[in-house]
């Protein structure tokens, strides 16, 4: 897997002035131009803003939320749109194809069913019952989907809380960590996070 895979659209703020302003620590005169920073406090590197495009799986997701400074701006919801992804290209390549069927029979009959139901409500018909329905299938959809899921969302951080991620995900398990931590190899200035040259 590569990163760009996982990662897209970044955009990187306050790098240079964030390095200018390491220096305040030793600094007595006014502030000027410096190329690195001499501070041994990373503190710096909360203002280099990142902001990207990650699409993970359902596993890596409930992962990353366990970072307090990866902001989500936005995200894809499968509470709200399971029933309308094309469950062809959703999944990574570890779901066992015949859980995608299973997935793709239950959103149909999900779909048939609500379909009926528009039908029904339009023919002026009591629809209580098939809402019931509809809902124990939609909750059959969302917790039966399995962990290969793909969502994408907006995210916003800084270089400190990469640095964190990517001292324990450099060789996590799950491919996507992995090519995450490869693209933060590839930010302006990486060794900052990565601690190498």
């Amino acid at each position: 897997m590569n990163y760009e895979d996982v990662v897209s659209n970044v955009n990187v703020y306050g790098l240079e002035e964030s390095v200018r302003g390491s220096r305040y620590p030793v600094r007595v005169e006014q502030p000027g131009e410096n190329a690195s920073p001499v501070s041994s406090n990373d503190s710096f590197l909360n203002g280099i803003i990142v902001q990207f495009d990650l699409t993970f799986t359902n596993k890596a997701w409930v992962q990353a939320e366990r970072y307090q400074l990866l902001d989500f701006v936005s995200s894809q919801s499968t509470i709200q749109r399971i029933t309308k992804f094309d469950l062809d290209k959703s999944y990574n390549e570890y779901v066992d194809r015949r859980i995608v069927e299973i997935m793709k029979e239950k959103v149909l009959e999900y779909n048939d069913l609500q379909a009926d139901i528009e039908r029904l409500k339009e023919e002026g018909k009591d629809v209580t019952t098939l809402n019931d329905v509809a809902n124990q299938k939609y909750l059959e959809i969302i917790y039966s989907n399995p962990a290969g899921f793909l969502m994408s969302a907006r995210l916003s951080t800084n270089y400190r809380q990469l640095r964190t991620i990517y001292h324990y995900r450099k060789n996590h398990r799950l491919p996507e960590w992995r090519a995450f931590c490869d693209w933060i190899e590839t930010l302006p200035r990486s060794e900052f996070i990565t601690n190498q040259k």
